[in-house]
């Protein structure tokens, strides 16, 4: 199906679409000691508590046009977070021809779509090698929605919301809806790529893979930061406390670790 950006659908009845986002974002920091190790655990569980994450899923609900039904939320020991929402349709039936065209979503405004049977969790994993001072925290967000709307809409928010070195960003569309003829509708709007839902500015700062299954309506994206700056990496002191040798090593062993992470598998 080919829509014109201007194009929308006569539907019969709702639109049983499921639109699923997975986002998962990767921080990766060098703990030289155990004492730097629990003050970067501690900093990221105070940083990604419960309650921001709650604040963030809220600022989601809004961009993507729902009213919060339910909301979980937990706080671990001895680390992470989750948030579960319940979501359902908002009181903005019309929608807006925006909604289809293939573009970045915005910040939080208002509510400005219907959606039914959804959800949003965010659950998050600080965690640390054995040995090697490498320490890793990982976001992981669902936004699954029924209705007009894509959740990528909610995408630019949510980079914005988290500080990231590495992004795996996955969308799927599931069942399907019919027109006003009964016909049967796969899917009901047009998508090239993920990385039409990211900003420029934003995509100028990664690198960028792309893996689809077009005729399964099956997207995903994977992104690595471009620059890389020591100082970013070290918590609580920066590169010239260190030695030039000690400089060496310690880029080798994040670059390795982010090389892993971005394309899913160990290296000697």
């Amino acid at each position: 199906m080919t829509l014109t950006p201007e194009q929308t659908i006569e539907l019969h009845g709702f639109n049983n679409l499921t639109k699923s986002l997975s986002f998962n974002m990767y921080d990766i920091c060098y703990t030289r000691t155990k004492e730097e190790r629990d003050a970067y655990i501690e900093y990221i569980d105070e940083e990604y508590s419960a309650e921001r994450l709650t604040k963030i899923l809220k600022s989601v609900s809004e961009i993507i046009g729902a009213h919060v039904l339910n909301i979980a939320q937990q706080d671990y020991v001895p680390q992470g977070a989750s948030v579960t929402m319940l979501v359902s349709e908002g009181p903005v039936v019309e929608v807006p021809s925006e909604s289809l065209k293939e573009s970045p979503g915005p910040l939080p405004e208002s509510v400005v779509m219907q959606l039914d049977k959804s959800h949003i969790t965010v659950h998050t994993y600080p965690e640390y090698h054995p040995s090697d001072g490498i320490s890793t925290f990982r976001a992981d967000i669902d936004v699954s929605t029924c209705g007009e709307i894509s959740p990528l809409k909610a995408l630019n928010f949510l980079i914005h919301s988290f500080d990231t070195d590495i992004m795996t960003i996955d969308y799927r569309v599931r069942g399907f809806t019919r027109d006003k003829d009964g016909k049967k509708l796969f899917i009901d709007h047009n998508i090239s790529s993920i990385q039409n839902y990211i900003p420029d500015e934003i995509k100028d700062e990664f690198d960028m893979i792309d893996v689809n299954i077009y005729q399964s309506h099956i997207f995903h994206t994977k992104c690595r930061i471009r620059d890389f700056d020591l100082n970013n990496y070290l918590f609580g002191y920066t590169k010239d406390k260190l030695s030039g040798g000690e400089v060496e090593e310690i880029t080798e062993k994040l670059k390795t670790e982010m090389d892993e992470i971005f394309y899913g598998t160990n290296m000697n």
